[in-house]
């Protein structure tokens, strides 16, 4: 399996993982048990699903600059 494909492979389960996470922050808040780390819950999986986005976004842009 090559790079690229692993990382998208990530970014498909950070997708999953970010998705359970906003579920359990709602029905936390629908419950009313505020909980910080709760709300904090969501930010991980977001912040990775950032730099795996980002990352992606840039490789055709990288592969016209390495081929001239």
């Amino acid at each position: 399996m090559n790079w690229n494909n692993r990382i998208r492979q990530i970014h498909r389960w950070l997708s999953i993982a970010f998705t359970v996470a906003v579920i359990v922050n709602v029905v936390a808040m629908v419950q009313e048990k505020q909980a910080v780390w709760v709300g904090l819950l969501a930010l991980l999986p977001l912040i990775l699903l950032m730099l795996t986005g980002l990352y992606m976004f840039a490789l055709p842009h990288a592969a016209k600059w390495r081929s001239g």
